[in-house]
């Protein structure tokens, strides 16, 4: 499976780029590449400017299709992979969880995605798409369709909700993504918490 980063966005509520915020000594994207080479053999960063990462030494793709947000992204990111499967995240996401990652990785069998379903709502940024997905993404791009969880309703998903996770706190640590500079504060006053999330386990 290809592990894809989405470092795209405009950031415009932030006003700098998120996947260089340090948290805890360190950048988030350098954490969520670090975290992605223990479970990927094959790493893409879909990115707007590729020289802002040439630092990174990893695989930078830019959209093929132009201004169709995180859409776009995933479908430039499952464009260039070379596997059949794609774990895809955002690039502002400090608190990944390898134990999570890993147990979606293995349920995914013949779903062309499967995505959570916590708090009511989906998360597809942090979520495995499969080749399949392609062909309907070009579609509604084409359409000027981009609301990600339209394509749920044309391919086969796997909704794993909060009955699949034995940790709450662990899935929803992973799913944390950084908006505002409020949330900027939340994550890094989490800080102390982070070592116990990761030593959780989940079942399904």
């Amino acid at each position: 499976m290809t592990g894809i980063i989405l470092a795209g966005g405009k950031s415009s509520r932030m006003g700098f780029n998120k996947a260089f915020i340090d948290i805890g000594g360190q950048h988030i994207i350098k954490r969520t590449i670090n975290l992605f080479k223990e479970l990927f053999d094959e790493i893409i960063l879909v990115v707007n400017n590729p020289a802002d990462y040439e630092q990174l030494d990893i695989p930078t793709v830019t959209d093929i299709f132009k201004g169709a947000g995180s859409l776009g992204g995933i479908y430039t990111g499952l464009f260039h992979a070379s596997s059949e499967h794609s774990f895809i995240a955002a690039c502002d996401m400090p608190f990944l969880n390898k134990e999570v990652i890993s147990r979606m990785i293995q349920v995914a069998d013949g779903s062309s995605i499967t995505v959570p379903f916590i708090m009511g709502r989906y998360h597809p940024l942090h979520a495995v798409y499969s080749h399949t997905c392609l062909k309907p993404i070009a579609e509604m791009i084409k359409n000027q369709d981009l609301r990600i969880t339209n394509l749920f309703q044309k391919v086969k998903v796997k909704k794993l909700d909060e009955k699949n996770w034995l940790f709450s706190e662990q899935i929803s640590s992973s799913l944390d993504n950084i908006n505002t500079r409020e949330d900027l504060n939340r994550a890094i006053q989490s800080l102390s918490h982070l070592a116990p999330l990761q030593s959780a386990k989940c079942e399904f």
